[in-house]
């Protein structure tokens, strides 16, 4: 197997670890411990942490080593507050003549936080400015495992979804921003909560490679 091929399956299998929780936030990634479970070596596991610092999903620190970013209550507020704007950029934009295509997003969302990602991104990428639908994918992935806890911390989310999903469907600009705004200002509100559930384990399996 040639080196692409290696760096892509460690890449996409360390990001993957990373979105459905598999760390705690601060958790040290040592590259060969990585290495080991994926049956990999440090080399394509530290280029594939190398590029998700790019996207931010993993920092390092000046006294070297990498890391699961950690998150607390005026960051969690600033990324809620990042994602109304940029939605709310993208609809000042927005392609009347954009066709959501329900059925490819169908046979992809299976949970909450994806079904969110979607509409997000349907919202983004039907702005004239393609910027908006880049951004809005890369803070989706930040979001995701915050977006893990959320259902289960505040009563109601799967209808709050369900309806920006119609609203974005139908096309109703004024609906979606409504919506949109209702569902940032209510987990800026709701924060402190969801960061408690946040730093409690996914499961007593998860692991916890290089702390």
């Amino acid at each position: 197997m040639s080196a692409g091929p290696i760096a892509e399956r460690i890449y996409d299998a360390l990001r993957a670890m990373i979105l459905s929780r598999a760390f705690m936030p601060g958790d040290r990634l040592d590259p060969a411990v990585i290495g080991e479970q994926l049956c990999a070596s440090v080399t394509p596991v530290r280029e594939a942490l190398h590029v998700l610092c790019g996207e931010q999903l993993v920092v390092t620190h000046r006294a070297g080593g990498f890391f699961l970013p950690t998150l607390d209550e005026p960051r969690l507020k600033d990324m809620y507050t990042f994602s109304n704007e940029v939605l709310g950029l993208a609809l000042r934009l927005w392609r009347p003549w954009t066709i959501v295509d329900w059925d490819r997003i169908a046979e992809r969302r299976t949970a909450y936080a994806e079904r969110v990602a979607e509409a997000f991104e349907g919202v983004a990428r039907a702005s004239v400015n393609s910027e908006h639908g880049r951004v809005m994918a890369l803070l989706n992935a930040r979001l995701h495992a915050v977006r893990m806890i959320e259902s289960a911390v505040l009563e109601g989310s799967i209808a709050e979804v369900r309806d920006i999903e119609c609203a974005l469907d139908s096309g109703d600009k004024d609906q979606l921003r409504r919506l949109l705004g209702a569902y940032h200002r209510r987990r800026i509100r709701s924060s402190a909560e969801i960061l408690h559930a946040l730093h409690r384990p996914a499961s007593p399996s998860a692991p916890t490679i290089g702390i």
